[in-house]
């Protein structure tokens, strides 16, 4: 566990980095690199390529949390699953009553649903070491179940057109792997199959990424993928996807830009939805005693963790990119880099008051 906070701790840094590089080549005269960056071709390979297999160490994260850490019983499963959905349901509200007169909008309800759990991580490390190892595990386990809860919606809403041979194929090669897992078998046919599925996934019209998610419910533990992978997903794969895109242009933009209901909803969704829903939710399954509060957290302590799970941004942008086109993806990137610099900010000073009092 603590080795996973490290590293999550410190691609975050990278991350921001990435995102910082983006948005001054999106405001510099590099027009060669805008053009490079914003390549279709690019675009397709990390969002539809790499980010496939970031949503594969998400699915060996899930699996293994679900079998020895923080989801691996109902009684620690409880609070972080009623807070996930407190911290969905509620931003999604938000968003959709900002848009809710605006023609093709209603699209974007999921973008301020997602926590970006290396960014926040990361926030929280720097917080301090005072800050309390059950608010990190609370935290991480929501963000876990946030990723779950996002792969479903990608699944169910985001998918382009539908396709039965590829997706019959899809369930075929699932069949295979799930026979393969329980024989003693070496990691290369693992790899042709989980590649089969990724095609036969993104050919079907289901989002690729979830051809990710199965192909890791189904890979042996014994061959430890996940140590071998994680570092490369998290200080490769992500910061190239933040690069490619995190770049929002300020040309022409002004106060007004911030009035979109749009970018609007995205901010509140994440500033205001999200930690209001998770506070709500931790309160009554306090009160109602179907959970413990936090231990050794107070108050403020717990609101700040809840504040920087409103951090979406690579989830966010990913989910941006999916139910809208080009048009408004500007829009987009303002209100998803907005909204997580403001939720990473708040949440780090009350997580440091907080702290201070415990």
């Amino acid at each position: 566990m603590k080795d996973f906070f490290k590293t999550e701790a410190a691609g975050g840094i990278v991350l921001m980095i990435a995102a910082a590089i983006a948005l001054v080549i999106a405001n510099a005269p590099f027009q060669a690199l805008q053009s490079f960056l914003q390549n279709p071709t690019l675009v397709f390979a990390v969002n539809d390529g790499l980010m496939v297999v970031f949503f594969f160490i998400v699915g060996l994260e899930v699996r293994h949390e679900m079998a020895h850490g923080a989801l691996s019983s109902r009684a620690k499963m409880r609070l972080p699953l009623l807070a996930a959905v407190g911290g969905m349901v509620v931003p999604a509200l938000v968003y959709v009553a900002i848009n809710r007169h605006v023609p093709g909008n209603g699209a974007g309800w999921a973008i301020p649903a997602a926590t970006d759990i290396a960014f926040a991580l990361c926030v929280m490390a720097l917080a301090g070491s005072r800050v309390p190892q059950s608010l990190k595990i609370l935290l991480l386990a929501i963000a876990v179940i946030d990723d779950i809860g996002a792969i479903i919606v990608i699944a169910l809403f985001y998918g382009h057109g539908f396709h039965v041979l590829p997706f019959a194929t899809a369930i075929l090669i699932i069949g295979i792997m799930w026979w393969m897992s329980r024989r003693a078998l070496p990691l290369w046919p693992y790899i042709i199959m989980a590649t089969g599925l990724w095609a036969a996934v993104l050919l079907s019209g289901v989002h690729a990424t979830l051809a990710g998610v199965v192909a890791a419910m189904f890979m042996p533990e014994r061959f430890g993928i996940e140590k071998k992978l994680h570092p490369w997903v998290t200080f490769g794969v992500l910061p190239v996807f933040g690069l490619v895109n995190a770049g929002v242009s300020f040309a022409g933009m002004g106060p007004d830009s911030f009035g979109d209901p749009l970018t609007l909803g995205i901010i509140l969704g994440l500033v205001a939805g999200k930690p209001l829903g998770i506070m709500a939710m931790i309160g009554v399954a306090a009160k109602m005693r179907w959970a413990p509060w936090p231990e050794g957290a107070n108050f403020g302590a717990v609101t700040g963790m809840a504040v920087l799970c409103g951090i979406g941004f690579t989830m966010s942008l990913f989910i941006g990119g999916l139910a809208f086109g080009e048009g408004e993806q500007a829009a987009i990137r303002l209100g998803v880099l907005t909204g997580s610099v403001v939720a990473a900010v708040v949440g780090f000073g009350l997580l440091r008051m907080g702290t201070r009092r415990v």
